[in-house]
């Protein structure tokens, strides 16, 4: 039966293929796929697993004592056979087997057709063994945590799910899974919960793939290798759909393939407007291997390079300084001379670590994330952490130009203990021998706080970076992962415009550096507004680049600034600057 799931179009395209559920209790097990070779040592070890829970279980059967009711005895009796069942084991070396899913994963999946199938049983005593099934497969899950000896199996870029596209559906995915994933084959995402600026979101846009994010239900109606379109532009999911739709949308997703194709041929051309401005397109980057795409797509450098992710995803162990200088130094040297802008590590809210201390509260152990030790602060609360991060990134400035932005400043306070840092940081580097050259100092402005008392801070940086993303969750006390609010979630709102103009109109007037490295400097709708705000540099994910490029290559930036101050004082800012904009392209004027 065919039926569609709506939600919020964050990463626009068309996306068809079969969908693979990751759990929604467990978002947090590992995925990767195995290497062919690996495929039978990869199912004895989940074999191994099952075997030591069964030994478990017998041993808890024979240590009952004798006045134990008898109802304990036939629960272990029950889960012994769940463990033992074909449909349990023979399913999981299945997915093993012909889609090449890592032993946690495969486990998981097993557990999602069967749950589904008591789910629909009439029954209500077998269909409340779908608890029991859980808790087997908790223990097995436990079992491979803990196996001594057993290497996890190399992760394998390549599809081995068949012929047949892949696409994820999750409750949530975490930003560690995401990162694994964006190494992986799926050509969309589909989530119950997160906005458009959630990470899912981000790391969606920045593989250049479809996602549909707030689905609520997604995860739940959708089955297991169901046949499902992602609609993109929409925010449309079709599940099942019919052959009449299916080719319809199949050709939509041809064309948009050849539309991406002509945006490519712009790779080489200089991104300079229609009256003679130089426009910067710098690229956001997660991981030193994302330079290589950074540079094919034409980016003039990278803007915005997010070191948490070197951090993240390690069961709780932090990168050293050289393992961090080896990361920075290669993405720099991939650079080939352009800049690199290295943020240093922002953790917290939506990225939290995988170890908690007492200074490393995880965002579940908080009442508001957004709001706690994250970002700048929880470095300067970890002062080895972070003298450890800035010296492997002065030390990568040896190899090229490098830049270094700090996250979330609020404080004048706090940009004074971080020139303190950067005093004892390169006296340390001096006294070991170390080679660094000058590195410019910039700080993000995503906190209201910092846009409205900006000309103080541009007293001691070489440059700011507008982190659009948060700057309009703090304005406008949005949670922007939450679907809930995500209506409310407004890039055009007018208190965010004019923060964003006053930012760019006062580092400018200081003759310091600006650019927007949030999502707004990618999307092409706000690439005319930016360039009239005067706005010279733009960084976002490298599959943006073409698509803003094409839209400032037939931009006159002189026009655009003299329609500014009508958007900015309109009570529909979007509106105004469509229709004020627009007429601006042909040279026309409205009074």
């Amino acid at each position: 039966m065919s039926f569609q799931v709506f939600g919020i179009a964050v990463s626009r395209g068309v996306a068809i293929g079969r969908a693979v559920l990751v759990a929604s209790s467990r978002v947090d097990v590992a995925h990767y796929f195995v290497a062919p070779e690996l495929l039978q040592a990869e199912f004895e070890r989940l074999l191994r697993a099952r075997d030591a829970v069964a030994r478990e279980l017998e041993t808890l059967k024979a240590e009952l004592p004798q006045d134990a009711p008898h109802e304990l005895a036939a629960l272990l009796d029950v889960h012994l056979m769940l463990l033992h069942d074909e449909a349990f084991t023979g399913g999981a070396r299945q997915w093993i087997f012909d889609r090449h899913y890592n032993a946690e994963w495969a486990l998981s999946a097993q557990l999602e057709v069967l749950a589904r199938q008591f789910d629909e049983m009439e029954d209500d005593y077998l269909r409340e063994r779908k608890a029991d099934l859980e808790q087997v497969v908790e223990r097995v899950l436990r079992a491979l945590a803990h196996a001594q000896g057993d290497a996890a199996a190399p992760v394998s870029p390549r599809d081995f799910g068949g012929e047949d596209p892949l696409l994820l559906v999750a409750a949530d995915i975490a930003p560690a899974d995401m990162i694994q994933f964006k190494r992986s084959v799926f050509r969309g995402f589909i989530t119950d919960i997160g906005g458009k600026t959630s990470h899912t979101a981000i790391v969606a846009r920045s593989m250049d793939i479809p996602a549909v994010v707030g689905t609520r239900e997604a995860s739940r109606l959708i089955m297991q290798d169901d046949w499902v379109i992602i609609d993109g532009d929409a925010g449309t999911v079709i599940v099942n759909p019919s052959p009449i739709v299916l080719e319809e949308y199949r050709f939509r997703q041809r064309q948009s393939e050849l539309e991406r194709a002509r945006l490519a041929r712009l790779r080489h051309t200089p991104a300079v407007t229609l009256d003679g401005e130089h426009v910067e397109l710098h690229a956001n980057i997660e991981m030193p291997a994302d330079a290589e795409a950074a540079v094919l797509a034409g980016a003039t450098g990278v803007g915005l390079f997010r070191s948490e992710f070197l951090f993240m995803n390690r069961g709780g162990e932090l990168p050293s300084e050289d393992e961090q200088l080896a990361a920075y130094k290669a993405a720099v040297e991939a650079m080939k001379g352009m800049p690199v802008t290295i943020r240093t590590v922002d953790v917290g809210a939506d990225k939290p670590l995988d170890r908690l201390t007492v200074n490393e509260l995880r965002h579940e152990h908080v009442l508001n994330p957004a709001m706690g030790l994250r970002a700048i602060r929880w470095s300067l609360a970890e002062p080895s952490m972070f003298r450890q991060q800035l010296r492997a990134i002065y030390r990568a400035s040896a190899f090229g130009k490098v830049k270094l932005l700090i996250p979330m400043v609020a404080h004048l306070s706090e940009i004074r203990q971080i020139l303190d840092t950067i005093k004892r940081v390169q006296q340390q580097l001096t006294d070991a021998g170390h080679a660094f050259t000058r590195v410019e100092l910039g700080v993000m402005i995503e906190i209201p706080a910092a846009a409205v008392m900006l000309p103080l801070l541009l007293r001691h940086v070489d440059f700011v970076s507008i982190g659009t993303n948060d700057l309009i969750q703090y304005t406008l006390a949005i949670d922007r992962a939450d679907e809930a609010v995500a209506h409310l979630y407004d890039p055009w709102h007018p208190a965010v415009l004019q923060l964003i103009h006053q930012s760019i109109s006062q580092a400018r007037a200081a003759g310091k550096g600006v650019s927007v490295c949030g999502e707004m400097a990618g999307d092409p709708d706000f690439t005319e507004l930016l360039l009239a705000m005067g706005l010279r540099s733009f960084s976002m994910h490298p599959s943006q680049i073409p698509a803003v490029k094409q839209r400032l290559l037939r931009a006159d930036s002189k026009r655009l600034a003299a329609v500014l101050s009508r958007v900015l004082q309109s009570e529909d800012p979007r509106l105004t600057a469509e229709k004020e904009l627009a007429l601006a392209r042909t040279g026309s004027t409205v009074h």
